[in-house]
């Protein structure tokens, strides 16, 4: 039931006779923040006011005379300059919350217009670990597909694999020189990912010390220009104010500067010293002096269709993709396609000659570009070596989309760094004939360490993700299976139920944790507050889930049963945390709706968290067991029921599991 848009239908019809336009104004309609006020609000006899010369209140009153919604609602209430107050009647919410009881979309019904929606999420390059930074791109674009499909549309999920760029010319080189084939061969995942490690630290190791100069160089500037604004400071006119504040925000931009410097220049140094500090990597490091540009004519060898390289590679992927296939497991992630970068290959070529036959390319230096007013750089589709970019792949993948899928929207669920790029590739599009494609950067913001800083481990590189998921279920055991919870269970909970529980708790706080925040901000990861059992964290609203189910087992009542003592008892609210409760319930829909419009997973996360909230009231004050009467206890039953429902529900749009006991 999405009652905001049902009373927008009705205001839309009540100012028909009272203004032109009306729409824009029926559509100023909220939940309200305060009880007293009723459930909803209207605000639009004010705006509506000026526009007609009018009194606000008298405006309010000719909306209210005109609007026919007695079937929903009590009597309209205006209040103050001429808010528009209305309040659900119960009759409404019971009969309501019976239609919900024993249906599986909970009432939700599937959208009018079914729309081909493609996501396409995750795309970690398969050569390398899954790190900390995939993590967002992966649980935001799953949470959206579940989403999606749910309230109607036909989702089709695309993980656009890195499976043919550098990383694979860095396994390709770290096999020919420091792999044993019969080591690889008898543990291949294993082999290939430290082989990917030593010579990515190797490469590393060149780049720091490349850069180490220049980054020495930074810290001297960002330390003459602390002292520079501190002096200005010092000297600024203490009588007058504004140029005290500007000379304190220099500095403190200044102090951030330096901060910076440091880090970055300390994370190249500690690169360094762990290639120095060890004798066989530091002789590595001297038999290999030019092993970043070795890499990259790996690479070029496999694109160019070397048959060793090109054999080693087709060898090597069904492996990598092994490995992170194992982490998607794990977070019950799956997708429709994985076309990766290999398989759009032999499309490029085709790509640029389009472009350049309709005009939109041209050589420029050498390379191949599309040039377009609203941008000062171009867009480069194939480099003086012949070598295709990123952006040339990315084209052909929407060319074979569009022919192959007949998408009505696309989404890209990438994070906030390569905003340029999409715009880019986006105004491309519209002139490569996908100009009735909607396309969304889904951008993202980044994972900080507790530190506010990107987390990364002590050598500067990014934190494997399938060690951080670990280490998520370690600290839920701790924290829901610890000695003092566990001697309380009965029956008792045996090893196997404690890890069962503790991997869906752990990899669900990440999840959720990284859901709660908008998409756009960056977040601090802190382990500790996502298990925590209070707060904003999965765990509460599991726990809540828990609860029900708890209170169900007690009465020896499931759904079913709830149905027919409603049938024969019926049904009816004697208390306030009943009816707000219920009213939180038949608010699913209006939540699934912001999400697909926001494209922001964090609303629905915000919904079950005030559920959970909302319960945990009704559970404090309303007995269940113990009802006064059999009218009652069916009431509470059903609250009971449905919200355990509505939260498992839920938390399974978001990718989290529930467990039955916590």
């Amino acid at each position: 039931m999405h009652v905001p848009n049902l009373l927008q239908q009705r205001f839309a019809e009540a100012l028909l006779g009272i203004t032109e336009g009306g729409d824009a104004f029926a559509s100023m309609i909220r939940p309200t923040s305060d009880p007293k006020h009723g459930d909803y609000q209207a605000n639009c006899a004010m705006p509506l006011s000026k526009k007609l010369g009018s009194n606000p209140r008298e405006v309010a009153q000719r909306i209210v005379d005109a609007l026919k919604v007695d079937d929903l609602f009590e009597n309209p209430e205006i209040a103050g300059p001429g808010f528009i107050n209305l309040k659900l009647t119960d009759d409404f919410l019971l009969s309501t919350l019976r239609n919900m009881l024993g249906d599986v979309r909970l009432s939700v019904p599937r959208v009018e217009s079914e729309q081909t929606i493609i996501i396409d999420f995750s795309s970690p390059n398969v050569a390398k670990p899954m790190h900390v930074g995939h993590i967002r791109s992966t649980v935001i674009g799953d949470a959206l597909s579940r989403t999606l499909q749910f309230i109607g549309h036909r989702v089709i999920t695309d993980n656009h694999l890195g499976d043919w760029g550098t990383q694979f010319g860095i396994i390709i080189y770290g096999y020919k020189h420091f792999g044993d084939p019969e080591v690889v061969m008898a543990n291949p995942v294993a082999e290939l990912t430290k082989l990917y490690r030593l010579v990515n630290q190797l490469i590393e190791y060149r780049k720091a010390i490349g850069a180490l100069e220049s980054l020495q160089q930074a810290v001297t500037d960002a330390t003459t220009a602390v002292a520079k604004s501190q002096a200005e400071l010092e000297s600024a006119d203490a009588e007058d104010p504004q140029a005290k504040k500007k000379a304190k925000k220099g500095l403190a931009s200044a102090e951030r500067r330096l901060v910076s410097a440091n880090g970055t220049q300390a994370a190249a140094q500690a690169k360094i010293d762990a290639v120095d500090q060890d004798s066989k990597l530091s002789q590595l490091a001297g038999e290999h002096p030019k092993i970043d540009t070795a890499v990259l004519e790996e690479t070029a060898k496999l694109h160019h269709g070397d048959p060793e390289n090109v054999a080693l590679w087709e060898r090597f992927l069904p492996y990598c993709k092994d490995e992170i296939n194992r982490v998607y497991d794990r977070l019950d992630v799956d997708f429709d396609h994985t076309l990766g970068e290999s398989f759009y290959q032999p499309m490029l070529a085709d790509v640029v000659a389009k472009l350049e036959s309709q005009g939109l390319a041209s050589e420029s230096d050498g390379a191949i570009c599309v040039f377009l007013p609203e941008f000062d750089a171009p867009m480069i589709v194939r480099k003086q070596d012949g070598a295709f970019l990123y952006a040339t792949t990315d084209l052909a993948t929407l060319q074979y989309r569009r022919e192959h899928f007949e998408p009505t929207e696309i989404l890209y669920v990438v994070d906030t760094r390569q905003s340029e790029h999409f715009e880019k590739l986006f105004a491309v599009a519209n002139h490569f004939g996908l100009e009735q494609v909607k396309l969304v950067h889904v951008n993202f913001g980044t994972v900080l360490g507790e530190d506010g800083r990107p987390m990364k481990t002590r050598s500067g590189t990014l934190i494997g993700l399938e060690g951080l998921l670990n280490d998520a279920v370690d600290r839920a055991k701790q924290v829901v299976c610890n000695p003092e919870r566990l001697a309380v269970f009965d029956p008792p909970m045996e090893e196997s139920e404690q890890e069962a529980i503790a991997e869906t708790v752990g990899i669900g706080a990440i999840k959720f944790a990284d859901l709660s925040h908008h998409r756009t901000s960056d977040y601090r990861f802190s382990l500790n507050k996502m298990v925590s059992l209070e707060g904003r964290t999965s765990t509460y609203v599991q726990y809540s889930f828990a609860r029900t189910q708890k209170i169900l087992e007690n009465a020896q009542k499931c759904e079913s049963d709830v149905i027919e003592m409603v049938a024969e008892h019926g049904i009816e609210f004697t208390h306030p945390a009943e009816r707000d409760l219920a009213l939180m319930l038949i608010r699913f829909e209006e939540a699934l709706q912001t999400v697909h419009k926001d494209y922001a997973p964090n609303l629905l996360v915000d919904y079950l968290l005030d559920t959970a909230k909302v319960y945990s009231k009704f559970n404090e004050n309303c007995h269940v067991l113990k009802a006064e009467t059999e009218t009652i206890q069916t009431t509470r039953l059903m609250l009971v029921s449905l919200t355990g429902r509505m939260l498992q529900v839920g938390l399974g749009l978001l990718g989290v599991g529930v467990v039955p006991r916590m």
